[in-house]
């Protein structure tokens, strides 16, 4: 760490150091998870509609109940909220491997504890995105969040392909078991953290009032509503591809389960070094401008990939997909996290949890029913050509966009943060999406 100190900042905070070790374990099994599920899924179905109805049943809770999730950890303890969130999680993976172990499994079963999971994930995404600043000073939080970045997609690199090795020797259920156990590591760092308790709201209003109070914000400040609506476009158009993939694995490569875990990982090596490139930044200096040409690099890079045959083409074309893809997501996370004040900041990333991971669900079930009737790969270009014409647009007016991000970021930085006796993700997925 002392040899790149830039890099590693916000690992010299104790509680940080906790949470990260554990999220390295966890986030392995949660990817391995992730892998086994969509496989399971083609498996028995052999069904595009029905991998895509999955994927909605476990993400749309994010985009109904997340707002709830963000008022929840605007007005309670951060630190007992994920623990309570972790817990859950945990179980939910040991049933999936208790079902898919005894052969009993069905495709009913998965969307059932996909949707459970999704419930858990609403409220767990804005608390911990909303945990991290009680975990790192302010100045450290960009750092942080792309440390964040950076395990979660380390651990999309490792996880799928152990997935596809498991899968093929030993079956998915034993995935899902690796992922419950993995759970324990992240539980116990939160457990030795000590965290301060942070700053209660003064005066208690209703729930619907306070999450009423956390979209007047996002409505008001326009260079947070315009991230956002990025944000969304890629997530309901491009992002599905993942859903897609069993299927082009299988019927464009013809490389099986294996194949599969090569994809994914891929795409996490991709990802990963974009966000290592994010965390060595400091500052927000060309932000704005990395973030509409990510949304543009996405959208080409998934145009290119639905167009080749080759299996290793299409492997190389993955890593910029998972770059540009990250890229745009951190950096659209670490600058809405700069713009917010901390008592509003469970409830704006809740929004930000709607159109990162709300808005994919029904991505994924337009994109299962459009697969159905016009093939993955010409689905996969279809949305990719979207997030091509969505970051355009951005960069065209991106000087306006970053005057005001400015005044925002400003606006937060002549209040400075309390700094706690103890020093103080993601993605899910991402954030980060959903992830232990």
């Amino acid at each position: 760490m002392s040899r790149n100190p830039v890099l590693f900042r916000a690992l010299s905070h104790r509680n940080y150091r906790l949470f990260a070790s554990g999220q390295v374990v966890s986030l392995i099994g949660t990817w391995m998870q992730t892998v086994a599920e969509s496989w399971l899924v083609y498996r028995l179905t052999g069904s595009a509609l029905l991998l895509g109805v999955v994927g909605f049943a476990n993400r749309i809770p994010v985009f109904l109940f997340s707002t709830f999730g963000g008022a929840i950890a605007d007005r309670y303890n951060r630190h007992r909220i994920v623990i309570a969130t972790q817990v859950a999680s945990m179980l939910l993976a040991s049933l999936l491997a208790g079902l898919t172990l005894t052969h009993v499994v069905q495709v009913w079963h998965l969307m059932t504890i996909a949707a459970m999971l999704g419930v858990v994930n609403a409220f767990d995404i804005p608390g911990r995105q909303a945990f991290v600043v009680e975990l790192v000073p302010r100045e450290d939080l960009q750092n942080a969040i792309a440390l964040n970045s950076s395990m979660f997609n380390g651990a999309r690199i490792v996880g799928p392909a152990v997935a596809g090795v498991l899968v093929a020797a030993v079956g998915e259920g034993w995935c899902f078991f690796a992922n419950a156990v993995s759970y324990i590591a992240v539980i116990a760092g939160l457990l030795l953290m000590k965290v301060p308790s942070g700053p209660q709201p003064a005066q208690r209003v209703s729930i619907w009032a306070h999450v009423a109070e956390g979209f007047r914000f996002v409505a008001g400040s326009r260079p947070i509503l315009v991230l956002l609506l990025l944000l969304g476009v890629v997530s309901l158009m491009g992002t599905p591809y993942a859903v897609l993939m069993p299927i082009i694995a299988d019927q464009t490569f013809h490389a099986g389960s294996r194949g599969l875990g090569l994809l994914m990982g891929a795409t996490g090596v991709g990802a990963f070094i974009g966000a290592i490139s994010l965390a060595r930044r400091v500052g927000l200096h060309g932000y704005s401008r990395s973030i509409g040409l990510a949304a543009i690099g996405f959208g080409t890079s998934l145009i290119l990939f639905s167009l080749v045959r080759s299996f290793w083409v299409g492997v190389a074309l993955l890593l910029p997909v998972g770059f540009t893809m990250m890229t745009q997501m951190a950096a659209s996370n670490t600058m809405i996290q700069s713009m917010i004040p901390n008592s509003l900041r469970g409830r704006v990333m809740a929004v930000y949890s709607m159109m990162f991971m709300g808005m994919a669900p029904i991505g994924a079930l337009l994109a299962g029913a459009v697969a159905g009737w016009l093939g993955a790969t010409t689905t996969v270009a279809i949305g990719g050509g979207f997030c091509l014409l969505a970051g355009l647009v951005f960069l065209s007016r991106v000087e306006n966009f970053r005057e005001g991000a400015r005044a925002l970021v400003r606006a937060q930085q002549v209040v400075p943060a309390p700094a706690p006796a103890v020093p103080t993700d993601v993605n899910a997925p991402m954030t980060e999406p959903v992830s232990s």
